[in-house]
């Protein structure tokens, strides 16, 4: 969405927040560097929280502009499915967990008792195409060596040491099973589904802030009312709740942003515009990387290469209700190896367990990256038939009949989203992703994409919207902010030039470089 603002001072701000028009989201959900097992659907969603820090710094003249008809971006729900009573359910097709102790976040949930229960990772039953087969000793294998890894990789930011890919990180601790063994393999990306595309210094780093700043259990809503009610419900803080407020546009598609020292002008699909002092930009990654908005003057080369250095994951949850539940109701999670191709529906989690969706017969199953991508290409009936397919080798002695309901989201479609949530590229430095967050004058940029030690989680989106609202809302003031117990005052940093690791005169022949490039 963007969200543009006034101050009480006739200085009008501009919030430019996550939503572009369609020509890709903040975006829960391509595959985050960190653990699937701990539910990385939770490191995906918008900022959302500057409006209401401005509010609370007495500066109300602002708007805000959201591309959909609700606002809650990458925090999305639908009805599916239906009870006894053939009242549907709510399920989340983007952010779907919260971590138990998240400052702010737990706040919000508790105070608008939103429903949620702790995952049981440790309630999985394993299978393959054969149906049920035990490997829950390969489980508690990757588990050690998990441990061992993310030492290494906290002495290795400690130590400024190079980064690698999460698989090289889990080899030298001793993971490094062959690619035909695919019971490892469905383990493996349990753990870390896309090892090869993550940093693994900062994949570490943000899950070991999340889990071991603010509690070890991840939460999993199951509010009738959707996750986004927390959202809508702190918005009805600062915002006329009678009427809609005059001060929020739905429905609005952002196509150019103008921006220099002294302001910023957001032009609409529909022909509006709005001029504002500041504003700040939390479009998804995806939509950036997509160029779906024109900025005038053109961003400058080292927040465009931010912007494309930085990856956006896909996460997708494909939904099933049955007449009755077939698979065990005591279980949440079902591991499936697939015989010949790694990440293949590899996760089923039930929500007719106890405290979930009792009596639901839904069964949900999660796929990333390529596999989204693919399953985003075909027809519903053809995933669904696969997805059946896969059921049937796991319980061969059930009949697996057709779905009662069946839908999932297509994340690269949806112009506002173009993915889930923001991944950590390997060898991408601390001072790139600075760049990615940094301001270009008076336009501001926020969401979890920008987060470095929370990307990908929703409660990154939180902390990055307030401190953005926190520092404009000074800056119109006269002021600085108070930033992590610092003072804060006037642009973010950025480097117009980061330079490499390697000088150039260690290309020698004692290094193997026995050629002289720069004479070609």
């Amino acid at each position: 969405m963007f969200e543009s603002l006034t101050s009480h001072r006739n200085n009008k701000v501009g919030l430019c927040s996550c939503r572009a028009t369609s020509t890709r989201g903040e975006d829960m959900h391509g595959n985050h560097s960190g653990d699937l097992g701990s539910n990385v659907t939770q490191r995906r969603r918008d900022g959302r929280y500057h409006g209401s820090t401005l509010s609370n710094a007495s500066i109300h003249d602002f708007l805000i502009l959201e591309y959909r008809n609700t606002i809650g971006g990458r925090v999305w729900s639908t009805d599916f499915g239906q009870d006894k009573n053939g009242k549907p359910y709510v399920i989340e097709f983007g952010a779907n967990w919260r971590s138990y102790m998240v400052l702010g976040q737990v706040g919000q949930a508790n105070k608008h008792g939103l429903k949620n229960t702790p995952d049981n990772s440790s309630s999985i039953l394993t299978y393959d195409e054969t149906g049920y087969n035990d490997y829950q000793d390969l489980l508690n294998t990757f588990s050690d060596v998990k441990d061992l890894a993310y030492r290494d990789a906290g002495r290795m930011l400690l130590d400024n040491i190079q980064d690698n890919n999460a698989r090289t990180g889990f080899a030298i601790a001793g993971w490094n099973p062959p690619w035909n063994d695919m019971k490892a393999q469905a383990v493996e990306w349990w753990n870390w589904a896309s090892p090869d595309a993550s940093s693994f210094i900062f994949g570490v780093a943000a899950e070991n802030l999340t889990f071991n700043q603010f509690g070890e259990n991840n939460h999993m809503v199951v509010d009738p009312r959707g996750y986004s009610t927390i959202i809508e419900r702190e918005a009805s803080t600062f915002l006329h709740k009678e009427v809609q407020d005059r001060r929020l546009w739905l429905n609005t598609q952002v196509t150019g942003i103008e921006y220099s020292k002294k302001g910023v002008k957001i032009t609409n699909s529909d022909g509006s515009c709005v001029s504002a002092a500041y504003a700040i930009c939390t479009f998804s990654l995806g939509v950036l990387q997509n160029d779906v908005v024109q900025f005038h003057p053109a961003l400058p080369k080292w927040k465009q290469t931010a912007i494309q250095k930085f990856s956006m994951g896909t996460y997708t949850k494909i939904f099933l209700q049955f007449d009755e539940a077939f698979w065990p109701t005591d279980t949440q999670f079902f591991l499936y190896a697939s015989p010949t191709t790694r990440g293949y529906y590899p996760i089923f989690q039930s929500l007719s367990k106890d405290g979930f969706m009792p009596e639901s017969n839904i069964l949900f199953v999660t796929v990333v990256e390529e596999q989204a991508y693919r399953v985003e290409r075909q027809s519903n009936e053809q995933t669904k038939e696969e997805v059946l397919a896969v059921l049937r080798e796991m319980f061969p002695d059930k009949q697996i009949p057709e779905p009662a309901a069946f839908v999932y989201p297509r994340w690269n479609n949806e112009p506002w989203a173009y993915g889930s949530y923001s991944n950590w590229p390997v060898g991408t430095t601390l001072e790139m992703h600075q760049n990615l967050r940094a301001n270009v004058d008076r336009l501001w940029f926020a969401g979890e994409a920008t987060s470095a030690p929370y990307f990908g989680f929703l409660h990154g989106a939180w902390f990055e919207g307030r401190e953005a609202g926190g520092q404009i809302a000074a800056m119109l003031q006269d002021k600085c902010s108070n930033t992590h117990d610092e003072a804060t005052c006037g642009d973010r940093t950025h480097y117009d030039v980061l330079h490499g690791t390697t000088p150039i005169d260690a290309y020698t022949v004692i290094n193997g470089w026995s050629v002289n490039s720069t004479d070609l």
